[in-house]
């Protein structure tokens, strides 16, 4: 190979490259970003069916002792 086609591949391989590599960073980091809302969002609503699951315990544990009572 002549040193002209050399020169040129070392430097046209970044300039192809470095877009590439970029885009791939992007693809990334938006998967990256919407898999952890997702586990936000999952993890917010277990604690509310948690919430209301704890509350409703207690107005059934609240409603025995009251006709408990009686």
């Amino acid at each position: 190979m002549q040193w002209e086609f050399i020169v040129a591949l070392v430097l046209g391989i970044p300039v192809i490259l470095f877009p590439v590599a970029l885009v791939w960073y992007l693809n990334i980091g938006g998967l990256y970003a919407l898999i952890k809302e997702a586990r936000e969002k999952k993890a917010a609503r277990e604690e509310a069916t948690r919430a209301v699951a704890d509350k409703q315990r207690e107005e059934k544990e609240f409603v025995s002792v009251r006709q408990a009572k009686r």
